[in-house]
């Protein structure tokens, strides 16, 4: 597959290291030949010097040909102009990153895709959603939702409250049990277990379930004395909070705190319908926290463009007892530091938008892709097409590749979980966890076949 990203920054460089794993032909371009130094020789890529917005560097970039147009520089224009430039020489999809929140109207839609711009990519409104999804379950690290929520996989850090510790997990998750574990984090290794492998105290394990039985993992991980959040805290205010100020659920209270004087002015505009507190200072500043009533606070969001600050503001948090606290971490080399401190939630809004733009990759039909940042995973929603592979066999004898597990389906809207017996029909709504993103490697499963190989 040909692929061009136009815009080496923090999305593009990501989404290349990404691609470069599976040997795609992917060629990065910028007009800033500093971005792309050494990124051809560490990572299986070409790199190219030039504009996404001229027609002879798309041209030499091999547009002409491409699968996938990426736009991806700090300026949306930019990237619309790109996107629409790279359908005329050729390129067969596009996808453009905005800021304006205007345009992902569903109205909107085939107006954009009449100017060849196939699909719109806007970072903070994604992880707008993630930190939200946080927030109603304030034991739960990470949630994903399939069908609204029919199906849903849980992330979870266990604790010596957990009652399923130590434990077979064949002994646990049976083919009538409510729920089944895809995958565990201990230390530094990913596990996709098996039957025997045990939970154990500092785990990080995430559990696919439907939604019903939500109450009982959380008794069954001991969760059941987390106060749901009701008051929350977010320091920063830059367009992640502002999108999260104006999704968040109405029984939620949040003050944010921003410390540039012009930018409070602004989100008071940005914010007025909202019942939001806007507050000018230091959300690092232990005295203004608790004049704040930290104290009084079941979450603490820290969302500002510097993911040291934003490790130290949950740190003081967590100090002055907040137990829900979730961080913007956009330095990847900062993630595993930021577990190992035990921050709570961590949001990183390159991988979020890498995941999305990834999906258009895929030839079958797939959404609601997310990358798992602390197992290096990847879960998708995939829907069997009629007489697919996925199709004809059990789930047990469908010879799936190593580090892959079907963890549930919704059916005609209902969820349920999957075991090596089931079978599952053209229609489906399929769950799909994939270790080390091999997710090229599992849509042959649920494309269209007019016989089986």
């Amino acid at each position: 597959m040909k692929i061009v990203i136009g815009g080496a920054g923090a999305v593009g460089k990501h989404l290349a290291k990404l691609l470069s794993k599976e040997h795609q032909d992917c060629t990065l371009m910028d007009e800033d030949g500093s971005r792309l130094e050494g990124l051809d020789s560490d990572y299986d890529i070409m790199t190219m010097q030039g504009s996404p917005t001229s027609i002879k560097d798309l041209e030499a970039a091999g547009v002409k040909n491409a699968d996938l147009f990426v736009g991806v520089t700090p300026d949306e224009s930019r990237n619309m102009n790109a996107c629409i430039i790279a359908h005329g020489i050729g390129a067969k999809k596009t996808v453009a990153r905005i800021d304006n929140y205007e345009y992902l109207d569903p109205k909107l839609k085939p107006f954009f895709e009449k100017l060849g711009i196939d699909s719109l990519i806007y970072p903070e409104v994604l992880a707008a959603a993630d930190i939200i999804n946080a927030l109603k379950l304030s034991w739960v690290r990470q949630r994903w939702d399939v069908h609204g929520g029919a199906l849903v996989m849980l992330g979870i850090k266990l604790r010596e409250t957990c009652e399923i510790l130590n434990q077979p997990i064949k002994l646990l998750c049976g083919p009538d049990d409510p729920y089944h574990i895809v995958a565990l984090k201990r230390g530094g290794e990913t596990i996709i277990p098996g039957g025997n492998d045990e939970l154990l105290n500092g785990d990080f394990a995430y559990f696919m379930t439907t939604k019903e039985y939500i109450p009982y993992i959380r008794k069954l991980v001991g969760k059941e004395h987390y106060a749901d959040v009701k008051n929350c805290i977010i320091m920063g205010g830059g367009k992640a909070t502002v999108r999260v100020a104006l999704t968040i659920p109405d029984y939620m209270n949040v003050k944010i705190i921003e410390q540039d004087e012009k930018r409070c002015e602004k989100l008071n505009t940005l914010l007025c319908d909202t019942d939001c507190m806007v507050i000018h200072g230091d959300g690092r500043d232990l005295g203004l926290l608790v004049e704040e009533g930290i104290r009084n606070t079941q979450a603490f969001v820290a969302l500002t463009d510097n993911a040291e600050a934003n490790i130290l503001a949950c740190l003081t948090a967590k100090r002055l007892g907040v137990r829900k606290t979730i961080a913007l971490v956009e330095n990847l080399d900062y993630v595993s530091m930021a577990e190992g401190l035990d921050i709570g939630t961590i949001i990183n809004k390159k991988t979020i938008a890498a995941s999305h733009i990834y999906q258009m990759m895929l030839d079958a039909d797939v959404s609601n892709m997310r990358s798992l940042m602390l197992v290096d995973s990847d879960v998708a929603e995939f829907t069997a097409a009629e007489n697919s592979p996925v199709t004809k066999k059990a789930v047990k004898d469908l010879g799936l590749p190593f580090g892959v597990a079907i963890g549930g389906l919704v059916r005609d809207g209902h969820g349920m979980l999957v075991n090596g017996n089931s079978r599952i029909q053209a229609g489906d709504s399929v769950m799909v966890f994939s270790h080390e993103h091999d997710m090229k490697k599992v849509e042959k499963y649920f494309k269209q076949y007019h016989f089986f190989l």
